[in-house]
Formats: structure tokens, sequence, C-alpha cells
């Protein structure tokens, strides 16, 4: 009885030293959070202290629990100009001088010491003290928020020099995918994807795992000496939507690159095109598959007489391959679905590479191939003149036709 009637003394104290201060409202709310505290019966006790009706205690509480817990809900009384004054208001070269730090190139001094250093807040703020101002770096990263600056990473985006040539290029590959697509006839879009090492090595990217568990990795990228790398090279049926990955374990040769058609052919492409006469490749204007490749050349002059098709071959202009298909329809869906997984076994990469799937419905393949393919091939003129090579009249170094014999 006694802690009853301390506790209702001690409530009564509190909200007389309050309620001058408070409207109906507030009173009710200062009542509902003392009986909340409270728990079971706090409604009786803090209406016994206040002498406020239980009903309106009880519909304080509902106010209370219908209060938005966001801060702006809360109503400032703070005066008209009121607070802290930002230090930017006070500083008027603040900002014009954290701007000439930020791009010294365009805006400051050109020989500016963080031109070679990796433009952090701690950095910035530094520089900014140095040069008499008064700043920290959480006032930095407020204001160069408000100058709308951001983290941004490199994009890869420009070719350098282009071919003048380009969008007629361009859109030669676009008319004659069109042409062999209206008569059923297979077109591929080829590539090397980058080499990989095979290894506990780290693979960039992140993967969902129970917090503080990550995957250890070896802490050096030497290449393992009994595993080395792979050449992923890659072949996508534009028509199908359908990916052939054929894994390397030597070199990234011509050679190579034509042996992986050839495995897609007996495998896939054969099954898919019954009634192909033509096969229409699309591929890089360097690399393996390059267009000045004279043993790429022959060994799809042996493609050609094995199968009885009439290969023709597209180059994209040089600086552009990104424009590939392959390059966007297969590969980036690859990398994002090995990503942050070390690549540990061929057998690894293999399933991984296999495993890839799209909601546009892309389906990959893949297999392992262990064949040696030597570099240093030499191709002699009386070899080359044994292909029976048909150049087109538009860029026929670009474009051109193999004829089985």
């Amino acid at each position: 009885m006694k802690d009853s009637t301390a506790l209702q003394e001690s409530i009564n104290a509190r909200f007389c030293k309050v309620k001058l201060f408070l409207n109906e409202r507030q009173i009710r709310l200062f009542a509902a959070t003392e009986a909340s505290n409270l728990g079971y019966g706090g409604v009786s006790t803090v209406s016994k202290a206040t002498g406020l009706s239980r009903v309106t205690i009880t519909l304080g509480c509902k106010e209370l629990a219908a209060l938005p817990k966001a801060r702006s809900c809360i109503e400032y009384v703070r005066k008209t100009g009121g607070g802290r004054k930002k230090i930017s208001s006070q500083d008027q070269t603040l900002k014009p001088d954290l701007e000439k730090l930020i791009d010294p190139f365009t805006r400051g001094d050109p020989e500016s010491p963080l031109k070679w250093t990796a433009k952090s807040v701690r950095n910035l703020a530094d520089e900014l003290n140095e040069a008499g101002h008064q700043t920290s770096h959480r006032m930095v990263a407020e204001l160069l928020h408000e100058m709308d600056y951001s983290l941004q990473a490199n994009k890869k985006t420009l070719e350098g020099s282009s071919h003048e040539d380009r969008n007629e290029q361009f859109e030669y590959i676009n008319k004659k995918v069109k042409d062999c697509q209206s008569y059923m006839e297979p077109v591929i879009s080829v590539d090397t994807k980058k080499k990989e090492l095979v290894g506990n090595f780290k693979n960039v990217g992140c993967e969902l795992c129970f917090k503080g568990t990550p995957k250890l990795v070896n802490g050096h990228d030497f290449p393992d000496p009994e595993l080395g790398k792979v050449a992923p090279y890659g072949v996508y049926d534009i028509g199908h939507n359908i990916g052939w990955v054929n894994v390397g374990i030597d070199h990234d040769t011509a050679q190579f690159a034509v042996q992986s058609i050839r495995t897609w052919w007996l495998s896939m492409g054969k099954e898919l095109y019954r009634k192909a006469s033509q096969l229409l490749i699309t591929a890089d204007c360097g690399g393996s598959n390059g267009a000045r490749v004279k043993l790429w050349k022959i060994e799809l002059q042996k493609l050609a007489n094995e199968t009885g098709l009439k290969i023709q071959v597209c180059h994209f202009p040089p600086g552009t391959s990104k424009w590939n298909k392959i390059e966007h329809r297969l590969f980036s869906f690859i990398s994002q679905n090995w990503r942050g997984k070390p690549l540990t076994s061929h057998q690894v990469i293999i399933d991984l590479i296999a495993a890839t799937k799209t909601k546009a419905g892309l389906k990959v393949k893949c297999s392992l191939d262990k064949n040696k393919y030597p570099t240093g091939i030499k191709v002699s003129d009386n070899e080359m003149n044994t292909v029976n090579l048909v150049r087109d009249e538009f860029h026929g170094d670009w474009n051109y036709s193999i004829l089985p014999g």
C-alpha cells in the first residue's frame, strides 16, 4: 500500500511540474506515457495520481500508439534563425576552395597535391584545414552532397578513334543477320571471355553468406602451376538465345576458336538447324578470330569442308567489341552468376557457367577442352590460296564468305 501511494505521489509531482506548459492533447500523452511505463494497472494508478479520467488516459494511449516514429513528425519551436550556423555560411570561400580541390584540372591549380591522391573526405578536410579553413570530414561530406557530388567509378565508354565506316558496318551486319534469320539460317556471335585463374583466388563481387564468415581465399594471385588459367570461348546463338562455352586450358589461338565453333555445331547447332546451308559468324576484329588472322581463315575452310556449310563472317570495326551481342547477352550474365565465388577447379567453372540463366530464357551449355593449341603457327601463301574465300563488295576485309571445297 505504501509503495502504491509513493508511486502516485511521484507521478503527481512530475505532472504538477509540467501541466502548466501542456495543452489538453499533450496532457493526455503525458498520462498515457506514464501508464504505459507501469504496464498492467497503469491507467488506474495514473488516474488516481493526476485526477484525469480513465477514458482520457485510454484515449491518450491510443493516440500515443498511432504517433509516427519518424523524426519529421516533431513540431519544432526553435526561433527563426536559431540554432547553430552552418560553417559554410560563415566561411564564404569554403565551397569554392573545396570545388577547386575536387577538380584541379578545370577549376584550380593543376599542381594541387590532391591531383595524385584519393579524394576522400578526410584528405579533402585535411587539405582545407591546411589552407586556413576550419572544417571536418563530416562537414566536407555534407557540402559535397549539397554540391551534387557523389562517388563515381570509371566507366568504359571511350573507344578511341572511330573508323569512318563504323556506322555503315553496323548497318551492314544488322542486314546480314536479318537476312539469315529470315531464311532460318544459324547466326552466332563469338568471342573469348577474359582468361581466369583457376584456384582458391578472390573473385570480384559479393555473395550472401552467414554474417562474419567470409570465404577465405589466397592472399596473392600467383597462378597455380598445376591448374593455371582457362580461356572460355563463347558461341552465342542469337536466334535461340542459347550459349555454348568451350573452356580451354591451353592457348587462345585460331585453332581453338574454330574448334569451339565446331564443337557447338556438332553438339547443338546441327540439331537446331537441320536444313542449314550457311552459317553467319559475327566476331571482333582482333584476337584469335581477328580479321587479319590467316590461321582463322584456314581453320574455317576446314570447318566448311567438314560441314558443307557456306560460312559467312562479319567483323565489328576496331574498338567496338562491346557491341558484339555475346558480350552483353552471355558473358555479362556468366560474370554475374559466379561473382564472389572462387573458381577453385575446372569442374566448378563448368558448373557455374552451365548454371547461368536469365528471365529472358537464356540457357548455357559448357564443356572442358583439354586439347593443346600451339602458338606461332605460320601460314604460307600457298596455304592461303587453298582457302575458297569470297570477299563482299563492302569492306571485304571485314565481310567475307568461305565456301566448302
